[in-house]
């Protein structure tokens, strides 16, 4: 019965079912008398909840309670601190392959500076491929994990004698949270690859930046708020945008979301179906991976119907990696999702010259828009308001010049930005890596 629940669990959460995945989940951890299973189940009601738009602090932090009484069969070691001649960081993360994660994360892993850090990579990946081998030839220790137990896991982090542990997963698939609960390392922290809190124990820090951190109620770790960007982003091609809006042509707008398709809650059609009634004869392109079948399309179909939508101004786009950032050529705006934006998804359509509405509150999760928006200097395109986040995309699908002017200049200004100044980045984050540590051997 826990199995079948996890996959009930699942499909809710596609459909954006939310608050009933959120159920589903913690049903199948309770049933489960797997302690590792139902951590797992609880890390997919905690990483589904940042979808619902009422969920407060409390809220999360039951589910945290939730997760932390699956955590009985590990005693973690005592807290030890090291007198290394180099700072050891180990990074911890299932996605040491081309990925998100790898996005964002990919020169805090190639460049900290070799004279006073030494890298190690804890790898939980199951299958290698070039993005996992060329990480594997440069960083100074790597460590497959994947067929280890936890406890095997943490006494390797523990033998290396790790100052900083960095969890890049947080509670998303595949995470080895269950590992750094043993408390391997003088100092961990989480971040980057999730949007929220862990809300566990073990976890000392959460790396986050000034625009990005939001309400602190919302944590169980301390932030660490960088002074521009907390992530850095490393695009997957060379691709040049397209040369004009395609409204140009078209003598329409057309506004997209390429985002994942549980984000879209309610409240979000809601919005769109005012948007695309304020604009004549613009048209709608959604892409994601449930349109890659015809159940998925009935089923996003009739939802759409519910709320009122022309379906002939809507194109639901399968996924696929192939010319993926090819279609933002057809988008003139992009529409972020709320509570829980795109982060990836934003920075590749501004990347490819089309710029992004968001939506921002108080979460973590819900102000990565605002964060990128701003460190690339077009933060005006980031709202705190319902009504402006229409209002907003309303006066920019009628402004065709500032949507060419933009479609050529927004790759340029996300380069000179915060949000790709790799070199700053590092520097940033070295010197917070290195602050924390101190602060916490002062502790002792």
């Amino acid at each position: 019965m826990a199995n079948e629940l996890s996959l009930l669990g699942e499909v809710n959460q596609a459909f954006g079912m939310i608050d009933t995945a959120v159920k589903n989940f913690c049903l199948s951890a309770s049933l489960s008398d797997d302690n590792k299973k139902s951590c797992a189940e609880i890390s997919n009601a905690i990483f589904v909840a940042n979808n619902a738009e009422n969920f407060s602090a409390e809220d999360f932090r039951a589910l945290y309670a939730e997760y932390k009484k699956y955590l009985s069969d590990i005693e973690p070691y005592p807290k030890k601190n090291y007198s290394h001649e180099k700072i050891r960081v180990g990074f911890l993360s299932a996605n040491f392959q081309w990925s998100v994660v790898m996005s964002w994360s990919w020169h805090l892993l190639s460049d900290l500076d070799k004279n006073f850090f030494k890298v190690y990579c804890y790898s939980n990946v199951k299958e290698a491929d070039d993005v996992t081998k060329y990480f594997r030839s440069i960083v100074d220790e790597w460590r497959d994990i994947f067929s280890l137990t936890d406890e095997a896991a943490a006494k390797l982090i523990r033998d290396d004698e790790i100052d900083i542990l960095f969890d890049l997963d947080g509670h998303t698939e595949n995470n080895r949270l269950r590992v750094a609960a043993y408390r391997p390392a003088s100092v961990q922290i989480s971040g980057i690859g999730y949007m929220n809190s862990t809300g566990l124990d073990c976890f000392d820090y959460f790396l986050s930046d000034i625009y990005c951190a939001g309400d602190e109620n919302f944590f169980t770790e301390k932030l660490i708020r960088l002074p521009h960007s907390h992530i850095c982003y490393e695009p997957p091609t060379k691709l040049e945008p397209a040369d004009f809006p395609p409204c140009l042509k078209n003598n329409f707008v057309t506004f997209g979301s390429f985002n994942n398709f549980s984000k879209i809650t309610d409240s979000i059609l809601i919005a769109w179906k005012k948007i695309l009634d304020a604009v004549n004869d613009s048209r709608l392109i959604l892409k994601h991976k449930i349109f890659n079948t015809v159940d998925g399309r009935n089923f996003v179909g009739k939802r759409l119907k519910n709320f009122g939508f022309n379906l002939s101004r809507i194109e639901m786009r399968g996924f696929s990696t192939e010319n993926h950032l090819v279609e933002y050529g057809d988008v003139d705006v992009a529409l972020d999702t709320f509570p829980y934006t795109g982060g990836v998804t934003t920075c590749e359509a501004l990347f490819m010259g089309v710029p992004v509405i968001s939506l921002y509150g108080s979460r973590h999760g819900s102000r990565f828009g605002l964060s990128i928006l701003k460190n690339v200097g077009v933060d005006e395109l980031a709202v705190n308001s319902y009504d402006e986040y229409i209002s907003r995309a309303v006066a920019l699908a009628g402004d065709w010049e500032l949507l060419t002017l933009l479609r050529k200049n927004l790759r340029k200004m996300m380069k000179r930005s915060p949000l790709m100044d790799s070199e700053n980045y590092v520097r940033e984050a070295e010197k917070a890596l290195i602050k924390i540590l101190n602060v916490e051997h002062q502790k002792s």
